[in-house]
């Protein structure tokens, strides 16, 4: 079986390398995109569609909240869970998941076996 396919998409090169890092040792196949239009190269992909789209909310272009509403309305991408990423407050982001169809949420500062289990979570397994 091929590895999951995980799409990260942040305007922060930390969080996209520290994200990376820790998930790509997870055994997942990561990509990334420093917003939300750059993604639309892998979100529409046939080869590189991705499994899991972790995106943050605070950024330039395209709020992640905003993508993840368009994204879930679209046929092409309504089935691919969505997980926030964000040093927003947690009150705000579970509003934010209720309100966009997000599947999750998780916190910045993040850990790297937080991400991964995170992510186990949302991809049972």
């Amino acid at each position: 079986m091929s590895a999951k396919k995980i799409l990260i998409i942040d305007d922060s090169e930390l969080v996209l390398v520290m994200a990376k890092d820790a998930l790509e040792s997870a055994g997942y196949e990561v990509f990334t995109a420093a917003n939300g239009i750059e993604a639309n190269s892998y979100i529409f992909s046939t080869t590189n569609r991705p499994d899991l789209i972790i995106m943050d909310i605070m950024m330039p272009l395209l709020d992640g909240n905003k993508k993840a509403k368009i994204l879930k309305q679209q046929t092409h991408s309504q089935d691919i869970p969505i997980m926030f990423i964000s040093s927003k407050p947690e009150e705000e982001l579970v509003t934010l998941v209720a309100e966009s169809g997000a599947d999750g949420y998780i916190c910045k500062p993040f850990s790297p076996q937080g991400i991964v289990s995170s992510v186990k979570a949302v991809l049972k397994g």
